[in-house]
């Protein structure tokens, strides 16, 4: 790998670098979105047992609100469940736009490294052409071992640029459906809770939302 990564020359390093933080990225953000951390199942079910028996205190609100991204949503509405039902809506809407956004951290620099790190491959094939014509015009075509070190120079940061940006690109997607998805079921958490909470909607049988 060493040998590699010399032969790549100095463009090597940038890659290695867009390697490093995407691995980390990946490596946080699959710990980040876990669907029991971002949906806490039964919480809403929670919630509506602390409502029927009148115990929705700010400090159980409190803890609501830091024990995962929905329930700081669906606390931004307990907190206004007093208000009309456009201002509980406006909140938590208002709301639900600030965990989404921090659901969505690093990924724009995921996606980034999947667009940049293949350039930075071509720069160095670029790079390693222009040190093989440099090669010709100084010592004709007859010195084969210098010409192969400017074309293994451009084809090693080609394929490391690719195997960055490659995976880059899947966890980026990966990771971007998972928000998509998580933000629509927060959406409807924040519907329910609306519902129950203005009487609009009767609980499920066993008195659960």
């Amino acid at each position: 790998m060493l040998e590699l990564m010399y032969a790549g020359g100095w463009l090597m390093a940038p890659i290695i670098a867009c390697s490093l933080v995407a691995t980390a990225i990946v490596i946080e953000r699959a710990w980040s979105l876990r669907r029991g951390r971002v949906l806490p199942p039964n919480l809403l079910a929670e919630i509506w047992q602390l409502h029927r028996q009148r115990q929705l205190t700010s400090e159980r609100i409190e803890a609501i609100r830091d024990g995962s991204p929905l329930g700081r949503m669906l606390a931004s509405g307990l907190i206004n469940r007093h208000h009309s039902h456009e201002v509980m809506k406006d909140a938590l809407n208002d709301t639900g736009r600030h965990v989404v956004a921090e659901l969505e951290r690093f990924l724009n620099t995921l996606g980034t490294i999947a667009s940049v790190a293949p350039l930075l491959g071509l720069l160095g094939t670029v790079v390693g052409m222009i040190d093989v014509f440099s090669v010709i015009m100084e010592a004709g075509v007859g010195n084969a071992g210098v010409l192969a070190g400017g074309i293994s120079k451009a084809l090693i940061t080609t394929a490391a640029g690719l195997s960055v940006a490659i995976p880059a690109l899947m966890f980026h997607r990966f990771f971007d459906s998972r928000v998509a998805t998580f933000a629509l079921d927060m959406e409807q958490q924040a519907l329910r809770l609306i519902e129950v909470l203005k009487g609009e909607r009767e609980a499920a049988e066993g008195g659960r939302p």
